[in-house]
């Protein structure tokens, strides 16, 4: 008797962890599909890093691919919604869990199995969301508050106004390869100061030029005039040219490079729910209404996915009632996929709303796997 238990035993585990690594399987492969098709578009909106502002194409794709841990934590819980789902409507219809329930395997210890199976994804969204996602996106943003623009060339474009740099801007009239025609330029940064005699910081230049060529960092100019003002005095200075070189590596794009919310570390912004413990005060206070939302979205949101994992498990009931179908059973799941979506961004802005936020993963575990107990229980009932 007890070898024959044993060896119950030990299929039992075996199905267990096949079980468990095939939704694991499945559930890191959808993640990663949905990922990489948000960061593909994404990626098109970060085209602007070399078209405006200069950046090498080495810098786009470090900065892109980094932006990967900021998006995959989004759809973690769609995509052990879809895991899950697919995997039990898989096996229903191949009629392996019938095996299961023949052999004495309860229901309730598959469900709990699941259970366990949304407590790993679980923590591995915690970890995810709360220390490596801002830990990556900082870098993100490091690189680009630590690289300058690469070349000047491809933020110029035939008649388009930019302001790419900061106190400098620029317009052309054509561009043919890395020759140009029509150049006006002004600065009010004193990037062009060495340009003209006076050296006083309140300088604006204005700089007109009928052609001129571009080389990474370089311009040249040929036949024009450099208009010099002091805002001071309101004095001009022109000098006219015939050929000009400009350094332009002193330039600074207006990128943004200081971290955002959703990049700095969740220590601190912890800190910032205490004025005693403030990292930077005036950041804290600035953001104070999107604070507790980063959190909640680092720290709570996470504990849904088990609820995800207990209202896949109706799926095992064998009497289907009209709102137990498949579909309606994966809308109960997507439903709390876009609730927590949508609430997480107010829960900062209301009091009530943001312990309600907390409350409800717990609440709702409770009262699910009360549910499916009461239904298995009532299923075995009208079995006998």
């Amino acid at each position: 008797m007890h070898y024959l238990q044993a060896i119950t035993a030990m299929l039992q585990n075996k199905i267990y962890k096949n079980f468990s690594i095939e939704i694991l399987k499945t559930f890191f492969l959808i993640l990663f599909g949905i990922s990489l098709i948000a960061l593909t578009v994404r990626a098109v909106n970060f085209l602007d890093l070399i078209v405006d502002s200069g950046y090498s194409i080495s810098t786009y794709l470090y900065y892109s691919v980094l932006n990967l841990f900021g998006i995959a934590p989004k759809f973690i819980p769609l995509s052990f919604l879809l895991a899950l789902t697919i995997f039990i409507v898989k096996h229903l219809e191949e009629g392996e869990f019938i095996i299961l329930w023949t052999s004495g395997i309860r229901k309730i210890e598959i469900v709990k199995l699941f259970f366990y199976i949304s407590v790993l994804i679980t923590i591995f969204y915690l970890l995810l969301s709360s220390l490596i996602t801002p830990f990556f996106l900082n870098k993100s943003r490091q690189i680009l508050s630590g690289n300058q623009f690469d070349s000047f060339l491809p933020t110029v474009r035939s008649q388009h106004f930019s302001d790419s740099f900061k106190g400098f801007t620029f317009i052309v009239e054509k561009k043919i390869d890395n020759k140009i025609k029509n150049i006006f330029l002004h600065d009010t940064g004193n990037n062009l100061k060495n340009l003209s005699s006076n050296t006083k910081k309140n300088q604006k230049s204005v700089i007109v030029a009928e052609k001129g060529a571009i080389e990474e960092k370089k311009i040249f100019l040929f036949n024009g005039q450099i208009i010099s003002s002091d805002t001071d005095n309101f004095n001009n200075d022109i000098i006219k040219f015939d050929q000009l070189s400009i350094d332009l590596s002193n330039l600074v794009t207006t990128t943004i490079k200081s971290p955002k919310l959703q990049e700095t570390s969740t220590i601190k912004l912890l800190s910032c729910l205490d004025e005693h413990f403030y990292f930077n005060k005036e950041l804290c206070i600035m953001a104070k209404e999107e604070i507790i939302p980063t959190l909640n979205r680092r720290i709570i949101m996470p504990l849904y996915v088990p609820i995800i994992s207990l209202i896949c498990c109706f799926l095992l009931l064998k009497n289907k009632k009209f709102f137990l179908n498949k579909i309606l059973i994966f809308s109960y799941g997507f439903t709390i996929v876009l609730f927590t979506e949508l609430t997480v961004k107010f829960t900062g802005l209301n009091f009530f709303l943001k312990y309600f936020f907390s409350i409800i993963p717990f609440l709702l575990i409770f009262i699910i796997y009360f549910l499916l107990k009461y239904n298995f229980l009532m299923e075995n009932k009208n079995h006998e």
